[in-house]
């Protein structure tokens, strides 16, 4: 929306990773600001995020990391990578419902910013009402209005069995059920659009069996959870609380699907 700032789009070729090698090169000394996803929704594919921060500050450039698709699903050290601003939401893997974002800023940028996109409870006196922005010295100056107090309320039960069940558990379990389903995915030959690799894979699986999406509605019929998205397919999600014995009936489901579409939902 600047107009004098300039948009480098890095392309997924395939649909499913994106090139490291092309998106470091893409990072230079005229670069500001590199926002990328933590995870690629379609396909779940994990981006090397280290790299990415790393190439960015050795050229002066700041990292914006979307965690939409991770947090809650496999352990973020901020610290350790360093990362300059992370964003995501709670209505995923964090069990927290919609209505719920949060912004982490490096503590060390948090004082020389000031956002354009700002309300009241950014100011350091909000019940002042004071015509002229003060900046409030907490992360408070990144707040745009009132905050969502319900949809905080309602998200803190979420955290708090993420937080006692163990992020680095979840992580664990989640490698575990994502491979049940590729492997299903095989035995039964349907096409996989995420990574096969455990450490560049996220917590979904993206599986693509033919008509994917009429597929997608007979499971969601039959009380399956699952999503479709156009251009990669169905969008297999296990949490920790699922079991093996829910993957193999997700998956059988599909198969039976696919082997006799006409047939009515059981």
């Amino acid at each position: 929306a600047q107009r004098d700032i300039e948009v480098e789009i890095v392309p997924c070729p395939d649909g499913i990773t994106v090139p490291l090698e092309p998106l470091l090169d893409a990072i230079d000394e005229r670069t500001l600001l590199v926002p990328v996803s933590h995870v690629i929704f379609k396909s779940a594919y994990l981006q090397d995020a280290a790299a990415i921060v790393e190439k960015a500050h050795r050229v002066g450039a700041l990292v914006v990391l979307d965690t939409y698709q991770s947090c809650g699903a496999l352990p973020i050290d901020v610290k350790a990578l360093d990362v300059d601003f992370l964003i995501g939401g709670s209505v995923k893997w964090l069990c927290g419902g919609p209505g719920v974002a949060y912004l982490y800023v490096r503590p060390d940028l948090r004082d020389q910013l000031r956002p354009k996109l700002t309300g009241w409870m950014a100011h350091q006196r909000p019940f002042a009402f004071e015509p002229e922005m003060d900046y409030s010295a907490s992360a408070y100056r990144f707040l745009n209005g009132t905050p969502n107090v319900p949809g905080l309320f309602a998200a803190r039960s979420g955290y708090q069995v993420v937080a006692c069940v163990g992020v680095d558990a979840i992580r664990q379990r989640s490698l575990m059920l994502t491979q049940r389903i590729i492997d299903l995915a095989d035995e039964y030959g349907f096409e996989i659009k995420t990574p096969r690799q455990a450490e560049r894979r996220g917590g979904t699986v993206t599986v693509n069996p033919p008509d994917a999406q009429a597929v997608s509605r007979r499971m969601l019929e039959r009380e399956i959870m699952i999503d479709f998205r156009p251009g990669a397919g169905i969008r297999v999600a296990p949490h920790f609380y699922n079991t093996l014995d829910d993957i193999d009936y997700a998956m059988a489901e599909m198969k039976a699907i696919v082997d006799k579409p006409s047939l009515e939902s059981a």
